[in-house]
């Protein structure tokens, strides 16, 4: 537990990201300063600013290659991956791999090509969540519990921890999305409070590009996770992806033109997409029109929610596929659940709920909690407890999740994983194996730490690995190594290995799953910094420019309604003012102090040529 300031909760969302905080006694969902409770996952760049959030979203349209979403889908993954190039053949913005097969996005920023990692666009989301939380609080925030998707993988967690770091947040704990979901849940059924007895509760979160299902068991005093199953790469986007493939498609029929060649066409028509899903979780029709949409085109399209879901439908069933999975994890009947809870946005969609209705034979699903908000709210809750902040209400909650995939080693070099710790396993845990040397004489040993559920090494995710050596000549199979994994409150995986009769021991503490070294964070640390740095001096320069632009609208306006002046003097300043807002044109990449010097140039004319204008002040942006 730490007790070094107030601590919030971050849900770092594909398409929307959130902040809450817990105070007085009650968790506050943070607006930002658009009073918009979430805030888009979007980073914008252009040739004079970085735009975060609501102000990159809105100019998406026109700068479709330059304004950035769904870095979530990227990050802790490996530019091969084939979701990687299935995205991509969606995005408007370019994406390229580097030389450790890392996803890298190019963008155009101030006339320079740059190539940011995942991590680094993660980073400025989340900065920007830093940000509203300040603004809010009117103090620094350092400390966040941030959450990840329950399939999130080692180096996914990671990289998104990572990317924490890089904004200047120190994380109390990475927690997963439906447990965050159910401590909210659990809050708002009173279960921490009042209620002795316990629930069996499934937790459906289906996000903008993320898919979760959660079995556990909540009580008065704990947050038991009893299995997990997901997709890290299904949601929203993917339904918007089939719909704005569907129109492509109905676009090239109507008119024989591609309009998938044009990124800004492309990025117009899947902003119309999202509006369309959302208009149809309430509406059986609704219309498409964007007018000169490509090459003068003008088009329009009806779509049903019939259509929509015919669309989508596999990607629908396949939910109910991980429900299946998730339950039979848990070895738990469907009949035995007694509340499912509806998390993320895309829960909204009629076809959703009524299949999973179905599923569940005709439960009444949970629609109690915020789906946008939930995964916020049980963060901040988490981070009140972590920070010491927390009432007494929830003080005594605890957490206790499970392993979204297992954990093993190769074993005698064959390609082969031995499972130490099965998937949806509950830690804190420690477990013991013992393993026997492969070959006559053996002098070393090499323990490689994988995830996943294949049979081969070679398909699952190497996390680490390291060699016990020196060992004395022994005939094959006699010598013994006890090899231990031991995973911590926080889901840090340390592996321990020891060579019983000698007593040679080592160990490997895998919490650097991420693909960023300790160097490239300072740099990415500093990098960040410096585009704060630069976009407080675009926001000092616009407040220098709006300044001197109104002092010269104010006094043409006073110069022109003063009847004592002559006419040569209104004739000398309106030459005044034309040549000051010349310069302010043909200057923007000009520096503050030369705005401000201009302005008092023009200042000092005006005094002495204006009778009481020497008491008309600067007005000072904020």
């Amino acid at each position: 537990m730490v007790n070094n300031g107030v601590a919030v909760g971050i849900d770092l969302g594909t398409t929307y990201s959130c902040v809450g905080v817990w105070q007085h006694d009650r968790v506050e969902i943070i607006a930002n300063d658009q009073g918009n409770r979430t805030t888009p996952s979007c980073v914008a760049f252009t040739d004079s600013e970085r735009f975060i959030g609501e102000a990159a979203k809105n100019q998406a349209a026109f700068n479709p290659a330059n304004t950035i979403f769904d870095a979530k889908r990227l990050i802790g993954r490996k530019f091969s991956d084939s979701t990687v190039k299935d995205d991509m053949k969606f995005w408007p913005f370019t994406v390229v791999g580097d030389s450790d097969d890392r996803p890298k996005i190019v963008v155009n920023y101030r006339g320079v090509e740059k190539r940011f990692l995942p991590e680094e666009l993660s980073a400025m989301v989340l900065c920007k969540m830093k940000e509203i939380a300040e603004e809010y609080l009117g103090k620094e925030v350092k400390n966040a519990v941030v959450t990840v998707p329950a399939h999130f993988s080692d180096s996914q967690r990671q990289a998104t921890k990572d990317a924490a770091r890089i904004a200047g947040l120190n994380v109390l704990r990475i927690l997963v999305e439906p447990t965050a979901a159910a401590i909210a849940y659990g809050l708002d059924q009173k279960l921490t409070s009042s209620s002795s007895g316990e629930k069996i509760v499934l937790v459906f979160d289906l996000g903008g590009g993320t898919f979760d299902v959660s079995l556990l068991n909540i009580t008065k005093n704990s947050c038991k996770v009893l299995a997990t199953a997901g997709d890290t790469h299904l949601g929203g986007e993917d339904f918007d992806n089939r719909l704005l493939k569907y129109l492509v498609e109905e676009f090239s029929r109507k008119h024989g033109k591609d309009i998938s060649k044009s990124a800004k066409s492309l990025r117009r028509l899947r902003n119309a997409c999202e509006k369309a899903k959302r208009v149809l979780s309430h509406s059986a029709v609704t219309t498409v029109d964007i007018e000169s949409l490509y090459e003068g085109i003008d088009y329009h399209a009806k779509i049903s929610q019939a259509r929509f879901e015919a669309l989508n439908l596999d990607l629908f069933r396949s939910c109910l596929d991980t429900v299946e999975k998730c339950l039979k994890d848990a070895e738990i009947d469907k009949n035995n659940v007694q509340e499912v809870v509806l998390v993320g946005g895309s829960t909204r969609i009629p076809k959703v709920q009524q299949l999973l209705q179905q599923f569940f034979n005709g439960k009444e699903l949970c629609k109690n909690i915020n789906p946008e908000e939930a995964v916020a709210y049980g963060a901040a809750v988490q981070a009140a407890i972590l920070s010491g902040e927390g009432s007494q209400n929830i003080k005594n909650l605890m957490v206790l999740d499970v392993t979204p995939q297992s954990l093993g080693i190769e074993v005698h070099n064959d390609g082969l994983m031995e499972v130490i710790i099965p998937r949806n396993t509950t830690y804190p845990i420690s477990v013991e194996q013992t393993f026997c040397t492969g070959y006559d004489g053996q002098k070393y040993v090499r323990i490689g730490v994988y995830e996943g559920e294949m049979p081969r090494v070679a398909d699952n995710n190497l996390l680490g690995e390291f060699e016990l050596s020196g060992l004395p000549p022994a005939p094959r199979g006699k010598d013994e190594i006890l090899v231990t994994f031991t995973i911590d409150a926080n889901g840090v995986l340390i592996v321990f290995a020891e060579h019983k009769i000698s007593r040679l021991k080592n160990s490997i503490k895998i919490i650097k799953g991420g693909t960023l070294s300790e160097e490239e964070i300072e740099v990415m640390v500093k990098d960040a910094e410096h585009l704060k740095a630069e976009d407080e001096e675009f926001r000092k320069k616009v407040k220098a420019i709006l300044a001197f632009e109104d002092y010269i609208q104010n006094m043409k306006a006073i110069s022109q309604s003063n009847c004592m002046l002559e006419a040569s003097v209104k004739d000398m300043l309106n030459y005044y003012f034309k040549e000051a807002t010349e310069w302010i044109n043909s200057n923007k990449d000009a520096a503050i102090y030369e705005f401000k010097y201009k302005t008092l140039q023009l200042e000092s004319i005006c005094n002495k040529l204006i009778p009481g204008s020497e008491g008309m002040e600067i007005e000072e942006y904020e």
